[in-house]
């Protein structure tokens, strides 16, 4: 066992983590998304 292992510093799941990574990057998006949709509509 090495001393990393030891001394961790997050206990949280990773999945948690990865998830909230996901729902951000999709948010993201999906605001870029809605932004150009919005200009595209306006300029018709």
């Amino acid at each position: 066992m090495n001393e990393f292992e030891k001394s961790v510093q997050s206990k949280r799941n990773d999945a948690v983590d990865s998830g909230v990574g996901f729902v951000a990057s999709f948010g993201f998006f999906a605001v870029i998304f809605i932004i150009a949709t919005v200009i595209k509509l306006v300029s018709a």
